[in-house]
């Protein structure tokens, strides 16, 4: 059981890449994804995850708020929030915006900017997400930062995203989409990474799943979301008294396990409206509720519109199916 696949799978990431980058110093150019570049791949997405990674070269990353962040060649940065950051050869260079040098357009575009000095070769993507609400990206700083290379694997990994960038570059067919889906997995493996790096005191949901208790319980949460949960039956599962349970979840997680719990089906239940037609009473059902009018009410409740309301203008024509979706399978954290 992993909460963290749980999640993965019902927010439905999907890749797209929309600039192939060099940028030769000295060099400052600040943005962030904007609509008009995922439409060869998401039409409105609810969340953004921007990246950038470097083929060769560096450059210095910073979101405002944050201490920057040099990443080099074979190491993606992601800004798990779509912030408008700076990205430049060195720090104190004023930088220009995105917009005015990055034509717009649906498709795949490259881009030579800069002042002639030391190149810097960059892919530039996103993932979109067609849910509003995601814990795991509510969760990270607004820059995170992973050396593909040092991951499992990661030697061919860093390969085959270099090779793909090259490809991409010469136009060949296919290269965007390989790419794509490394970002996909880059994603993940960073997600990892920053959970084992967290000191033994933080709170919040990526720490709850470090918590053997806490952890234990939302995968359960998260599998089994139809069971008639308590919070007695929950405690009990993981081997803790009720009161005990409740306080470390709640210190950990920020909220009461049902309250949590409650959410989670809403996320879940509007997963199977855009993906499904399934009866909304055979919905609620499956989402632990035996009577369809206390579903509406908890679903009106969480996502602002009853659950007809909500399916109709959520079909799955607002998140375009151009490629397939990512149903990551994570080993246990």
């Amino acid at each position: 059981m992993d909460a963290l696949s749980d999640v993965l799978r019902v927010v439905r990431l999907t890749g797209g890449v929309f600039l192939d980058a060099r940028f030769t110093a000295p060099w400052s150019v600040a943005g962030r994804v904007e609509p008009e570049e995922m439409r060869a791949f998401v039409d409105r997405p609810q969340g953004v995850i921007g990246f950038h990674y470097v083929v060769s070269g560096r450059m210095i990353v910073t979101v405002q708020g944050s201490a920057p962040v040099e990443v080099t060649a074979g190491e993606i940065v992601l800004t798990p929030r779509n912030d408008i950051h700076t990205l430049a050869s060195a720090p104190n260079i004023a930088p220009i915006q995105a917009a005015v040098i990055v034509a717009e357009g649906a498709g795949i575009g490259s881009l030579d900017y800069g002042g002639g000095g030391t190149e810097t070769h960059m892919v530039c993507g996103y993932l979109g997400s067609d849910v509003q609400t995601n814990p795991v990206v509510a969760a990270l700083p607004p820059l995170l930062k992973l050396n593909v290379g040092a991951t499992a694997g990661g030697a061919w990994i860093a390969q085959s995203f270099a090779f793909a960038a090259h490809q991409l570059a010469e136009g060949a067919v296919g290269a965007s989409t390989i790419i794509s889906k490394l970002s996909e997995l880059m994603f993940v493996e960073a997600v990892r990474r920053h959970i084992e790096s967290l000191p033994p005191e933080e709170t919040g949901w990526l720490a709850g799943l470090r918590d053997q208790a806490v952890g234990k319980a939302l995968a359960l949460m998260h599998t089994d979301p139809h069971r008639d949960w308590c919070a007695e039956g929950l405690a009990a599962e993981v081997n803790l008294s009720r009161s005990t349970f409740a306080e470390r979840f709640s210190a950990l997680i920020g909220q009461p396990p049902m309250k949590y719990l409650t959410h989670w089906r809403m996320q879940v239940a509007a997963h199977k409206l855009r993906e499904n037609r399934c009866t909304i009473s055979q919905i609620a059902f499956d989402v632990g509720y035996e009577s369809e009018a206390a579903f509406t009410r908890a679903f009106r409740r969480e996502m602002g519109a009853p659950p007809a309301a909500w399916r109709k203008q959520s079909t799955p024509q607002s998140f375009v199916s151009s490629q397939p979706d990512i149903s990551v399978a994570i080993p246990s954290i």
